[in-house]
Order: C-alpha cells, then structure tokens, then sequence
C-alpha cells in the first residue's frame, strides 16, 4: 500500500478502510502487502468496498 503494513487483527471495518484509501488515492502495494491483504481479506468475503477516486 505504501503507507504501512495491512491491519491484522482489526476486521473487515479495517480491512475496508485501508483498501478504500489505496483505491482513493491511487496507491500501491508491494507483493508481500497484497498477498497479506488477501488472506485477511478472507474473512471479509461479503464486505463491498465503495469508493470516489480523489481529485
């Protein structure tokens, strides 16, 4: 993501929120950030993620 390491043992609201900053402000991920993001993202596999790109 660029900023930090994903949240771990917050929940999907954390999880949500750190993927809705990424989307919005059009940041990245190393590999090893997206595969963390996709096992925690596991268990929150009915969570819709809605976001506005920023200006």
């Amino acid at each position: 993501m660029g900023y930090g390491e994903p949240p771990r043992q917050r929940g999907s609201n954390a999880q949500t929120d750190s993927t809705v900053i990424t989307l919005r402000w059009g940041l990245s991920a190393d590999q090893a950030e997206a595969d963390a993001l996709k096992v925690y993202a596991e268990a929150c596999e009915n969570t819709v993620v809605h976001y506005t790109p920023a200006p």
